[in-house]
């Protein structure tokens, strides 16, 4: 009897012993309901958890074929991807210095997938190299965060943000919203500036300047404020009470004329009989034709200038500048440093320098580069709605008392 007891004995304690080891083991162990799959890893919108990535710069005189070679792709490949990829990327515009990345099987062969190279910091153009052949592009995902900055200018505007380790493009930008109502050739020591924009991120790194979203910018001793607001789907900057900052410019140079050559990068010269680009358009018109400046202005050229004849340049603001070519005479009092109205009659045309009839050759520039002066979008001059106002208003509010808080640093 004393034995059979010891042997109850014993079996229960072994499978009490049992139980609790099951519990301590399920304790310690993450069961089915607790456990969490990890986050699938993505690169260029593709999961890379079964892909090994192989990441590289193209090499000077690289090219698409040279590329994908490397990962021993045959050329007839290469070929139906050149031509699936027109209207999505020209295969020519590969350039040096530009990353690529090759996600390939994680097998012994290493057998490519995916080739994907950066256009841009942001686009990417995707080559699938599955059975079915695709190109396509993409955009990485980047982040806006508001900052905001002030500063008093001892030098020049682009001094003082550099001096502050801002971005370069900060100037222009600033200056660009500014450029009707100051003249930044102009820009005095301790003006200064208060304004809020955007930063750009591209994965956790800063990469550019989006939109300024408000700015005050103190102008021999006047503030002057700008506020960003869209309405009917067309953002504008516009002051405080709700008038544009912009001003447009008259539509032709011209009120009775034809077009007889268009802005282009490889003319064949009347004269010369070489192509060279012609960074203007031709207005055909009759000798004495008066010529009228597109917008209010400083004259800063009234001269014979060679093959420009006689030519007329007017500085309309810290961005845009306008010049008018091959013309008979200037008008009455047309000289440098003389200020213009928009329509005012600076010359009249001719047929002075290398030219083959009388025309005018009227050319527009922005930040120092030439631009097609058919596709200037002129800048709305309209105030804000009426129907808007309101909404206007209350933003207006807000963005100047965060303005008006910021400390004007040094």
């Amino acid at each position: 009897m004393r034995k059979k007891l010891t042997l109850v004995i014993i079996v229960v304690g072994l499978l009490l012993a049992s139980i609790a080891g099951y519990f301590v083991l399920r304790s310690l162990s993450p069961t089915t309901e607790d456990y969490t799959p990890p986050e699938p890893v993505y690169k260029y919108g593709i999961c890379i958890d079964s892909l090994k990535v192989v990441d590289s710069h193209v090499q000077p005189g690289e090219t698409l074929s040279t590329l994908l070679q490397k990962f021993f792709i045959d050329q007839q490949t290469i070929n139906t991807l050149v031509q699936k990829s027109r209207g999505v990327f020209d295969v020519r515009r590969i350039r040096a210095g530009n990353r690529f990345s090759m996600l390939c099987l994680d097998d012994s062969l290493q057998t490519p997938r995916y080739f994907i190279y950066e256009d841009t910091p942001t686009k990417y153009i995707v080559f699938r190299l599955t059975d079915s052949l695709v190109v396509y592009s993409g955009e990485k995902e980047v982040e806006r965060r508001v900052m905001s900055t002030s500063g008093t200018i001892s030098s020049s505007l682009w001094n003082s943000m550099i001096d502050k380790g801002l971005h370069p493009t900060l100037a222009l930008e600033l200056s660009d919203v500014f450029a009707w109502a100051i003249d930044f050739f102009a820009i005095q020591k301790n003006d200064s500036y208060r304004l809020v924009y955007e930063q750009i991120y591209l994965e956790g790194k800063p990469l550019n300047i989006g939109r300024i979203l408000s700015a005050c910018f103190s102008h021999v001793g006047k503030e002057y404020y700008a506020f960003y607001f869209t309405q009917d789907g067309k953002g504008d900057y516009f002051d405080q009470d709700a008038n544009s900052l912009r001003k447009a410019f008259l539509k032709a140079p011209l009120k009775f004329s034809r077009i007889s050559s268009h802005f282009s990068s490889s003319r064949l010269h009347p004269v010369l009989r070489i192509r060279r680009p012609h960074h203007g358009v031709d207005y055909a018109a009759q000798t004495g034709t008066p010529v009228l400046t597109i917008g209010e202005g400083t004259v800063t050229k009234a001269h014979y200038s060679g093959g420009a004849g006689k030519m007329v340049e007017v500085r309309h603001n810290s961005t845009y500048t306008s010049q008018y070519l091959h013309l008979s005479k200037f008008g009455n009092g047309i000289r440098p440093g003389v200020r213009v109205s928009q329509g005012q009659v600076i010359g009249y045309v001719g047929s002075t320098g290398l030219s083959t009839g009388p025309h005018l050759d009227f050319r527009v520039y922005r930040n120092g580069g030439a631009i097609n002066p058919l596709t200037v979008e002129s800048p709305p001059s309209e105030p804000v709605k009426t129907a808007n106002r309101e909404e206007f208003l209350r933003l207006m509010q807000l963005e100047k008392a965060r303005l008006d808080s910021l400390r004007v640093a040094g």
